[in-house]
């Protein structure tokens, strides 16, 4: 028997095709009429696998979530809950950064996506071991995400233009140098990053120092 000249549609092979375009042109270039011509199908073919768009688009954003490494979290790992959110942010920053077009996906929660339920459960799992009572284990959780997903929604470095003039020391007395900025963007956005990071890891580890018990005195 000949073997197909295409490969077989499946959920998989719809939701690779979708995000590479979501990679390459953005959220509004997926549609089920443009998803189908890339993959030489008829539209209606599609929905035997998906209802609809957003359950693509949910799938995308789900593929992202499935990159973050989550090994920091099982409970036979040694990193200690501070060391293991910050791998963790690392990561999920990672994935982010390679599929910015998804952040304002994820930015909206896991909803029903499995490998993003499988993030949250990991990191509320992961903090309770520690310690963390479980209210704030979410507040972790939710403030982890807004840090990540924020810091992946743009570049700070390449918010100001390579042009020396747009900052006239008259009026921009402090941004002499800020023209060099985008060409920095790697190293300024990093930076910030991990010092944000660090930053709110301190902050945390002082609020975890008042969760001990005081210690018995004779």
């Amino acid at each position: 028997m000949a073997r197909p000249r295409k490969p077989l549609l499946s959920r998989e092979l719809i939701v690779e095709t979708a995000s590479a375009l979501v990679d390459a042109e953005g959220l509004d270039a997926v549609s089920t009429r443009r998803l189908a011509a890339e993959l030489g199908v008829s539209g209606p073919s599609l929905y035997n696998h998906f209802r609809n768009k957003d359950e693509i688009l949910d799938a995308v954003a789900d593929a992202v979530s499935a990159q973050v490494d989550l090994s920091m979290f099982v409970e036979d790992d040694a990193r200690d809950w501070r060391t293991a959110l910050h791998d963790y942010a690392v990561s999920y920053r990672a994935a982010l950064t390679a599929h910015p077009h998804t952040v304002p996906l994820l930015a909206h929660g896991p909803r029903r996506r499995p490998a993003g339920l499988r993030v949250a459960d990991a990191v509320f799992g992961a903090m309770v071991r520690a310690g963390w009572p479980p209210a704030q284990a979410t507040h972790i959780g939710a403030l982890m995400r807004y840090f990540i997903t924020g810091s992946a929604l743009g570049s700070f470095a390449r918010g100001f233009v390579d042009d020396a003039a747009a900052y006239d020391p008259a009026d921009y007395p402090h941004l002499g140098q800020a023209h060099l900025l985008a060409d920095r963007q790697e190293k300024v956005d990093e930076g910030a990053f991990e010092t944000g990071l660090r930053a709110l890891l301190d902050g945390l580890a002082l609020q975890y120092e008042t969760l001990r018990p005081p210690p018995n005195r004779r």
